[in-house]
């Protein structure tokens, strides 16, 4: 189901929980919003108003990959950018890695099961950026 954007920085500053594997909805509810924005290249459930940990971005072939509690374990080649926020009005300047780990849940066969990827440049950015919402960081 397509969700309204929340914008409210109170919201978003909250850490999210631990999703499992009876948060699918909010995974199709990420999916479903996300094909309804144009550029649109991540969202995290507190932007949809869920408090689950759960995001999604666009890969670069235009698939949508969600990850089920994602966290970064290793992080290489720091460098600074500026990035916009569907749920903010202004571009804010980070520090983002050109490299990421990520370790994080998918689901399978009734229950979430532990993944892990590496990530370069625009994936690892938005990625990046979605992970922070998950931790209650506003960009």
């Amino acid at each position: 189901m397509i969700k309204e954007l929340v914008k409210d920085q109170e919201l978003l500053s909250k850490p999210a929980q631990p999703a499992t594997i009876d948060d699918l909805q909010v995974a199709e509810d990420l999916r479903d919003t996300m094909a309804s924005l144009d550029n649109c290249a991540c969202l995290a459930a507190n932007q949809i108003g869920s408090d689950k940990a759960v995001i999604a971005y666009g890969e670069d072939d235009g698939d949508v990959r969600v990850m089920f509690n994602p966290k970064i374990k290793a992080a290489m080649r720091p460098y600074r950018t500026t990035e916009s926020c569907l749920s903010l009005d202004e571009p804010h300047e980070v520090t983002r890695y050109f490299m990421i780990k990520v370790a994080y849940e998918a689901p399978l066969d009734g229950k979430l099961v532990e993944r892990s990827r590496k990530l370069v440049d625009w994936e690892a950015q938005v990625v990046q950026h979605a992970i922070d919402h998950c931790a209650g960081k506003l960009v």
